[in-house]
């Protein structure tokens, strides 16, 4: 009976299943820290898009490449398609509107800019509102996506900012092909057109996908199929991605029905059928992982992939007070830890916990340099992955922490609804806050792997209280 109700909770990122996430290939030969980061995005995850939902916020309205198959609008309701948008927001609505969806929607695990422009090409309104996302909504994973034009030197400033899943758009590795699904691009204030522009753009493409693999951020690749122009190229494309270190190919199928207004659509370019999708699908998939279930969302889509409520968050309808996001944090994470981890979460015997981690491997951090917690549900079937939490890191070098005790005293709210924060060293003073919080400092398993480690220390609590401890503060 235990093995089967073990079977029934398996999920995508627990001890058990955590293998089976990222794309319809599996996740075999994927470390576990790569399983966990992919495992709660909907993008990213065949199994994730049915249990998590996805927010894109359209405040990159200007493009750098004109592409063939695109064409942007910018109050438009009716259209379900890349570039297309109700409203263009600041960077002040995209953080209200941010906390609004991330309170009423507590599945929400991701928020991308994607347009309806390209992010980089709009760089202070993209990473001015990365960094007021990363500030305002600590446990949301941000994305990005991108033609790949401005790629090389917004890198390092995504990583900087725990960016740690990007898409390229790259449609073909070769000029000749390129050249032919591009009008112009925009680099470095100079307007380049066929061959020269199209070897431009994937050569910036490139460097900026070795700069990112450098990084450890996964890079998904997404192309646009289209029928006797790129069909029998992207095969190449698959393979060539794959030894560039890309983590999953999205070939989606062009769209250029004559009412969209684009450059195919008015000249008569057909869209590929799904036996042709198919079929480019089954011969790239001979060379890396395939995603299938993309929906071609707009540029401000909301919700599960496969529905959009964008509509219900236009900026005249968003409440006009918030509650304290603090608050709302904590019960997202309990939603999120049952989703996870199949109502394991729920038993009175689990735990929540946070991790001081730099790559989601091993307990090997100072609880003073930490970036970002990752959180885990333990409980009697397993470890399981419900997310992260990102903080600002208030100790300097090795001694300079005492004039950051205000970043300190953030970070200890953060994590005030935990049962236990592990990580491999911490200060006397912040051993007493948590504590005082009802939150157990652990640093006996440092350098440790984190599943064993948090299994053992499960393993040596008392079970008889029959209390869950993480419900402080949630009501």
């Amino acid at each position: 009976m235990m093995e089967q109700k073990t079977k029934m909770r398996q999920g995508c990122g627990s001890q058990i299943g955590g293998g089976g996430c990222g794309s319809s290939a599996g996740a075999t030969g994927f470390s576990m820290a790569q399983a966990e980061k992919v495992a709660h995005h909907p993008c990213y995850s065949p199994s994730a898009h049915h249990k998590y939902a996805r927010m894109h916020l359209a405040v990159a309205p200007a493009c750098n490449v004109q592409c063939h198959y695109c064409n942007r609008k910018y109050d438009c309701a009716n259209e379900s398609r890349p570039g297309v948008v109700s409203e263009v927001l600041s960077v002040p609505e995209a953080i209200q509107k941010a906390r609004a969806v991330a309170a009423a929607i507590p599945q929400l695990s991701v928020i991308g800019i994607a347009g309806p422009g390209d992010p980089l090409a709009n760089r202070n309104r993209t990473f001015n509102t990365l960094e007021g996302l990363r500030s305002a909504l600590p446990d949301v994973k941000l994305c990005v996506s991108t033609n790949g034009l401005a790629l090389p030197q917004a890198v390092d400033s995504l990583v900087e900012l725990g960016v740690d899943h990007v898409t390229i758009t790259m449609n073909a590795i070769d000029s000749h092909v390129s050249a032919q699904i591009y009008d112009w691009i925009y680099f470095d204030g100079v307007r380049y057109r066929g061959k020269e522009g199209a070897q431009i753009l994937i050569d910036q493409q490139i460097e900026g996908m070795r700069k990112l693999m450098e990084k450890g951020v996964l890079v998904k690749i997404n192309s646009v199929l289209i029928p006797g122009i790129n069909d029998m190229h992207l095969p190449e494309v698959s393979h060539a991605i794959r030894d560039m270190g890309a983590f999953l190919h999205n070939i989606m199928p062009l769209i250029s029905k004559p009412e969209h207004g684009t450059y195919y659509g008015l000249n008569g370019q057909r869209e590929p059928t799904p036996e042709e999708v198919q079929q480019v699908r089954d011969l790239s998939g001979a060379f890396m992982p395939q995603m299938a279930h993309c929906q071609q969302c707009r540029a401000d889509a909301v919700g599960m992939l496969g529905e959009d409520r964008s509509q219900e968050f236009n900026m005249n309808s968003l409440p006009a007070e918030q509650e304290d996001y603090a608050t709302v944090m904590q019960k997202r994470t309990m939603i999120q830890a049952a989703i996870a981890s199949a109502g394991a979460s729920e038993d009175d015997d689990a735990r929540l916990v946070a991790v001081a981690t730099q790559q989601g491997e091993v307990i090997d951090q100072h609880f003073g340099h930490a970036k970002r917690f990752h959180i885990y549900s333990v409980n009697s079937e397993g470890v399981t992955f419900v997310g992260e939490r990102h903080v600002a890191q208030y100790c300097q070098g090795q001694t300079e922490c005492d004039d950051h005790e205000d970043v300190m005293m953030d970070t200890l709210t953060l994590l005030q609804d935990m049962d236990a924060m592990f990580c491999s060293r911490l200060g006397f003073g912040p051993w007493e806050q948590l504590e005082k919080a009802g939150v157990q400092p652990v640093v006996d398993y440092a350098w440790q792997p984190i599943r064993e480690a948090l299994t053992e220390w499960w393993k040596a609590l008392p079970k008889d209280k029959g209390v869950k401890v993480h419900v402080r503060g949630v009501a």
